[in-house]
């Protein structure tokens, strides 16, 4: 088989596409013929080799990569038969081996995959889709809410803006470029807005005519979480998951108060005991056709330029790396 490794921590160009030998599993194990693996922004930190992320630094070398949907082609010697040739999507959690054409993972965490969801999109629920819900069942939506999701164009905010339209929500959505902003728009929201450009607050405060945002969806932080923040309303919630920008947006404990605002600061860590169900949903808002994820495609051997494109925000929605088995 084909497989992305890694030897030393640095830039993309650490991940080097070589022929390996194909994996054996071992008991409780599956092996899955990769038809799409999940790239990640926190597969880029790993691969930097950056202290202090969600996980600890693997030892080197290794193959990167945590989500993979594919074919069950062989299976572990305790692992039902019934798992053969059945297609799954699997979060291999905090272990490696997914940028490959073949990958091994824990019968136990697998999913059937419905038959009218791709590859692609099942492991974009899988991963990102199940963040999405676990947010979403924090964030309370309801119809009669005003939502500002900043990041609107990527793999949780694309899914946010479609959730808050189903919901019959209101939704401005905040994306970095001009074409991201049109990507945004076309996903239903009323309001767009490049927060990248000065002027933004002032041209969302415009349209809203007097109204204010209820909810922030924000997992940029930094100054655009903060901005975001300054448009809610008293009694309006701000949910952070993150802080793509670098950091978190400054907000002390007693501007909350004095803006009548509630903080919901949503952690990884808060998910993991709900993570079958949250991916099952997740799965199931795709198979549906409720949730439609943007999805970029690479091929396996260009993995390195998945990952440039992720540090350099030049693409939308979830990253994925196709895979062929052979």
């Amino acid at each position: 088989m084909h497989a992305i490794r890694q030897y030393e921590f640095g830039p993309p160009s650490t991940l080097r596409y070589e022929r390996r030998l194909d994996p054996e599993p071992a008991p409780g194990q599956v092996r899955v013929a990769v038809e799409a693996a999940g790239v990640h922004v926190v597969d880029t930190t790993i691969r930097r080799g950056t202290e202090g992320g969600p996980f600890p630094l693997p030892a080197l070398p290794m193959t990167p990569g945590r989500e993979v949907a594919g074919v069950v082609d062989e299976i572990g010697p305790d692992v039902d038969l019934s798992w053969l040739g059945r297609r799954i999507a699997v979060h291999l959690g905090p272990a490696s081996g997914g940028y490959a054409e073949l990958a091994l993972a824990e019968a136990a965490r697998a999913h059937a995959i419905p038959a009218d969801l791709s590859a692609a999109d099942a492991v974009a629920m899988i991963g990102t889709g199940r963040t999405a819900v676990g947010i979403l069942d924090a964030a309370r939506l309801s119809a009669t809410d005003i939502v500002l999701v900043t990041a609107a164009a990527g793999g949780l905010g694309s899914l946010f803006v479609q959730e808050a339209r189903l919901l019959g929500a209101t939704v401005v959505g905040l994306a970095g470029g001009p074409d991201k902003v049109e990507r945004v728009r076309a996903l239903g929201a009323e309001i767009a807005a490049d927060y990248r450009q000065p002027g933004w607050v002032d041209e969302v405060r415009a349209e809203l005519a007097g109204r204010h945002p209820t909810v922030v969806l924000d997992g940029v932080g930094g100054a655009a979480g903060r901005d975001a923040f300054e448009l809610l309303g008293p009694g309006g919630r701000l949910v952070r998951f993150g802080w793509s920008s670098g950091a978190a947006a400054e907000i002390t404990l007693d501007e909350f108060a004095a803006h009548g605002v509630t903080d919901v600061a949503i952690s990884g860590a808060q998910l993991v005991p709900r993570l079958p169900e949250l991916e099952a949903a997740a799965i199931e808002r795709a198979a549906s056709g409720a949730w439609q994820p943007l999805v970029h495609e690479f091929s396996l051997a260009a993995a390195p330029d998945a990952h440039h494109a992720i540090e350099t925000r030049a693409t939308v929605g979830k990253r994925i790396a196709a895979c062929s088995s052979g």
